[in-house]
Order: C-alpha cells, then sequence, then structure tokens
C-alpha cells in the first residue's frame, strides 16, 4: 500500500492551527479581514466548530515525504534541461518556457478528488511510480505519485510544462492526465510526451472535457470528442476502454451549463429563465433567438457557453 499524506482535514480542537485553518476557508479569512471575527481561531470557537470546517495542513508535514519523494524521482530527471532544487521539489519552468507555451500567473485553483478508477491505479502500482500530469492541488499526497504541475502548491514535486516533460524516457508505471489537455497550448505534442515517458506497457489514464464551458487555469484551449482524445495518442496506444464515470455524465453538463446561464442574467428575465421547463427548450433555436435570456447575456458569458467561435484574421505582413 503506498503511503499518503492526507493535507487537507476535518478540524478540531486539538489540531487547530491559524494559519491553515484561513488557507482551508477563505470565506472566514474574508471575514476576519472585514473585521467581523478577531481571527480564524474566534470564527471557529464561535461558528467553525459546528460547521465541519476543514484545515489545510502546513507544509512541515510533508517535509519528510517530499524528501523522500525528491530521491526517487531525482533518477528520473533529464540531464539537459535547467531547474532549479528547492526543498519542495523540482522547478523546471524557466522562462523560455512560459513564454513559449503561454504559462501564465493564476489566482485560480485547479483541485479535483481523485475518483474510483485512479485510486484503482494507484494502488495497483503501490510499490511502481506514477504521474500525475496537471496533478493540480492534492489534498491527499501518495508516496508513488509524482505531482506535476505549472502551480507551486504545496503538494506540486515538479514543476514544468506538459510539450516538453522533464523526465526520462519510459520513466512510470503509469500516467495519470485528468481535466489538462484542454489547457495546455499543443495537446499533440503533450500527448506524446505522456506516451515518451511510460515505460513500455505501461497504463494511461487521460480525462478530457467533451460537452463542457469555457473554464480557465489560466488558459482553456480544446475540448474533445471521444474519438478525439483517442486520436490524439495515435497508434502509440492499444486502446481498452472509453467510458463515462458517474462524475462525468451528461446531466453534470446540461446542470453546468444551465446554472452558469442563469448566473449571467438578472432581475425578471432571471426568474422567467428559471421558471422555464425543458419542453420549452426542445423545438427549434431560431424560437428563442430574440428572447431576452438569448440577447442579455454578456459577451463573455456568449464566449463561455457558445456552441461555436467564429474567428476573423488577417495574415501578418512579414
Amino acid at each position: 500500500m503506498p503511503h499518503v499524506i492526507h493535507l487537507e482535514t476535518e478540524v478540531s480542537p486539538d489540531n487547530f492551527e491559524e494559519e491553515g485553518y484561513l488557507r482551508a476557508n477563505p470565506d472566514v479569512a474574508s471575514a476576519v479581514k472585514a473585521g467581523q471575527f478577531i481571527s480564524g481561531r474566534d470564527h471557529f470557537d464561535r461558528r467553525g466548530s459546528n460547521e465541519g470546517r476543514k484545515i489545510v495542513l502546513g507544509e512541515a508535514c510533508l517535509a519528510e515525504e517530499k524528501k523522500k519523494k525528491k530521491e526517487r524521482v531525482r533518477p528520473l530527471l533529464r540531464h539537459d534541461m535547467p531547474f532549479v532544487e528547492t526543498e519542495a521539489g523540482f522547478d523546471f519552468l524557466t522562462e523560455d518556457l512560459r513564454r513559449e507555451f503561454n504559462i501564465l500567473d493564476t489566482s485560480n485553483v485547479s483541485s479535483n478528488d481523485y475518483g474510483p478508477p485512479v485510486l484503482h491505479l494507484i494502488q495497483k502500482h503501490a510499490n511502481g511510480i506514477l504521474l500525475d500530469c496537471g496533478a493540480g492541488k492534492r489534498k491527499d499526497y501518495y508516496s508513488n505519485v509524482v505531482n506535476f504541475e505549472v502551480v507551486p502548491y504545496a503538494s506540486t514535486d515538479v514543476r514544468g510544462v506538459g510539450e516538453v516533460l522533464p523526465f526520462k524516457d519510459s520513466s512510470f508505471d503509469a500516467i495519470i492526465s485528468v481535466a489538462v489537455l484542454e489547457h495546455v497550448k499543443n495537446p499533440f505534442q503533450c500527448a506524446a510526451e505522456l506516451i515518451r515517458v511510460l515505460k513500455p506497457g505501461g497504463e494511461l489514464y487521460c480525462c478530457v472535457p467533451f460537452l463542457q464551458p469555457y473554464h480557465g487555469y489560466p488558459n482553456h484551449y480544446y475540448n474533445m470528442t471521444a474519438q478525439g482524445l483517442v486520436n490524439l495518442f495515435g497508434e502509440a496506444i492499444s486502446v481498452d476502454s472509453v467510458d463515462v464515470t458517474d462524475k462525468i455524465l451528461p446531466i453534470w453538463s446540461l446542470t453546468w451549463i444551465l446554472q452558469s446561464w442563469a448566473s449571467g442574467l438578472e432581475g425578471n428575465v432571471r426568474e422567467d429563465f428559471l421558471q422555464m421547463r425543458v419542453a420549452d427548450f426542445l423545438g427549434s433555436p431560431m424560437d428563442h433567438l430574440n428572447s431576452a435570456y438569448v440577447r442579455n447575456l454578456s459577451h463573455e458569458k456568449n464566449l463561455e457557453l457558445a456552441s461555436a467561435c467564429f474567428l476573423k484574421a488577417k495574415k501578418k505582413i512579414s
């Protein structure tokens, strides 16, 4: 069994720590800043202890595990790329790579829990090593998973870009890439890199959105059909299955789109939109074009929810 450290857990009087409580509960941090509470501890004592609040454990609890992980990762690193080594891991994100692949600093936090298929993969390779490419901010830190990111989260082990992975060929027993390839500038190049660093016969678990609205971390370039996802890796893979798990069934797309649409409307227009029935949308889209709930959406909201985008451009003059 791989060793796991739970970086985010339910807070209690025994494990309370001010900074970790405020980091896990940004609404509390805002309330403290606004003077509604003296401190995070004040909030916890008055309300938080009955609200099931979480606490983010400090980086100190990760120190020993990070040290061990670094020694496992070190032999896998390429020798032809510059990097900076820190106590937290290895940083390959140079300014040249930032410019080439349009990597921007962002306040957005990407954080998704592992689903059953990925947890099974992690347990299956308990004695091996896996790459989570675009891991995001992880609540659970596994000893056999290398968290690769462009953002220096506490759980990040190696920092860089997916199109130029800083690992040797055939390094990993399995690779996880969930909700990542839509955000990279060159997904074909990134897919080729994932295959390059995967051992022959190694397992790939990759998930990319199809019918999801725009969501940038900080960029969102491509959505893909099931066929497009398979085509991304081409002849380099042997496909076992292409599935839709509970967390990505069509109902998630439908509710996401409707909730976001409603958030882009105001007043009576929003209320009228919320009273509409599913049956009202089963006719021709042409019947809705002049309706306020269509015309009142902002340009930004239309781009987020668009059926398609139309590009007008000119070729640059040399």
